[in-house]
């Protein structure tokens, strides 16, 4: 018997780990951790805005995943 091993998209992977990088730099930033290592750290919505992208990278990185799981439930 064979059982199919469940894997995830190489694309769900890259862009989750890209989505928790930002979202921990960006709650460093909001905290004023950052503020010395780059000019743009100074401001104040710096951290907001990485916030903001590290949603989006999540959110993108599920969508492959969705696909996939379609994918499998459409198998026989």
């Amino acid at each position: 018997m064979i059982r199919s091993m469940r894997h995830w998209p190489v694309s769900f992977v890259i862009l989750t780990l890209l989505g928790g990088v930002c979202l921990l730099v960006g709650l460093f930033a909001l905290g004023g951790m950052m503020r010395g290592s780059h000019p743009l750290f100074n401001d104040d919505m710096a951290g907001w805005a990485l916030i903001v992208s590290a949603i989006a990278l999540l959110l993108s990185g599920a969508f492959p995943l969705v696909l996939r799981r379609l994918q499998e439930r459409d198998r026989p």
